[in-house]
């Protein structure tokens, strides 16, 4: 029974570093497709294609994405603000972004 659980954890383990690699992958092709759209201008219809294309539906499964239409959309909505996605996954992004939500709430708030 020991080994069975053992065996099931390290699958598990495995399957988790799997699906993280995968993820890696689907953040290199916003990046490629965010540097696409600063020197060509087409970058969102470059990850679109991506994600439409058999390899980058496979892809974004492995790495646990949906790759249905919305997800599509969303890809490039990020690509066309042109953001890394090392800046965007920074905790200082983040923050940079909650206060300008909460200085537009409050500017918003006084303006009514």
């Amino acid at each position: 029974m020991k080994d069975f659980v053992d065996g099931t954890a390290f699958n598990a383990e495995q399957g988790n570093r799997a699906r993280k690699l995968f993820a890696a992958v689907v953040l290199a092709a916003l990046d490629d497709a965010i540097a696409d759209d600063k020197k060509y201008g087409n970058g969102p219809e470059q990850i679109a294609r991506w994600a439409r294309s058999r390899d980058g539906r496979e892809v974004l499964s492995c790495a646990g994405i949906d790759p249905n239409e919305r997800v599509v959309t969303g890809l490039m909505d990020f690509v066309s603000k042109g953001v890394r996605t090392s800046v965007a996954l920074s905790r200082e992004e983040s923050e940079r972004r909650h206060a300008a939500a909460l200085a537009e709430a409050a500017a918003q708030a006084e303006a009514a």
